[in-house]
């Protein structure tokens, strides 16, 4: 997991310096929009609120938050969304898990079997990867910028279900009902934190060379600079010298 946990915290750290492009606000706006279906009041909606914090912590403005919200509980005019999701495979038979927000389902699902099809990966069946992850709570930390002894107790706490020294980071696995918990300890500490969010966690990782690397990372960039794809899950593994090379 160690690979693709770097890339998604290399991934979130380039969202924020680049939360000013459009295309970031779109993304959060399609999610709030339809989160709010069920609740406006992110406060009643767990959902809701964690889509919102998401977006405050991009720098989104609270009058688009606002309006992202009316438009999902029909008080404002706006265009009506749906949650998709893709499953298939990359390059080096990585599983690909690929989530979305879309106004059309049939066009979201053509681009990106397009875009799958121009970076040596595939489309597959509902199901085919689907049984290889399971949705958890995923909290990266940079180890010189917190007490080791204190996030040790902290993953004991919220019986953590893996915690993985990755060298200048600690990654720790926690059931999903536990990220306000975890996120409210964090802040009581102090401690920022290099990515804290649910994740899909895959049960096994496919290790990629060089070559591979390279076209699965173009493959994952690809995919996130569509605006219809809210996130992207995959079992690839890459070393870090390779990482930090392609990255």
């Amino acid at each position: 997991m160690s690979g693709h946990s770097k890339w998604s915290s290399i991934k979130h750290k380039k969202a924020k310096k680049d939360a000013q492009r459009g295309k970031v606000f779109s993304k959060l706006s399609r999610k709030i929009a339809v989160e709010a279906r069920t609740g406006g009041d992110p406060e009643r909606n767990s959902n809701l609120r964690l889509v919102v914090e998401m977006a405050q912590e991009a720098g989104m403005p609270k009058d688009n938050i606002r309006k992202a919200i009316q438009r999902g509980t029909g008080e404002a005019p706006g265009t009506s969304y749906e949650e998709f999701a893709c499953e298939g495979y990359g390059p080096g038979g990585v599983a690909l898990l690929i989530e979305g927000v879309t106004d059309n389902k049939k066009r979201a699902v053509a681009e990106i079997r397009h875009i799958l099809s121009m970076h040596g990966g595939h489309l597959g069946e509902s199901g085919c990867v689907n049984w290889l992850f399971s949705r958890k709570g995923l909290i990266v930390l940079s180890k010189d910028k917190v007490d080791e002894d204190k996030v040790m107790n902290l993953a004991i706490e919220i019986e953590a279900e893996d915690v993985k020294d990755e060298g200048d980071t600690l990654e720790i696995i926690f059931s999903q009902d536990k990220l306000n918990q975890v996120k409210q300890e964090i802040k009581k500490a102090g401690y920022p934190f290099e990515l804290l969010e649910l994740t899909m966690i895959p049960q096994t990782t496919i290790p990629l060379e060089e070559k591979e690397a390279c076209q699965m990372l173009k493959l994952m960039d690809a995919l996130e600079e569509s605006e219809e794809v809210q996130k992207v899950y995959a079992n690839f593994d890459i070393p870090d010298k390779i990482l930090n090379k392609v990255s």
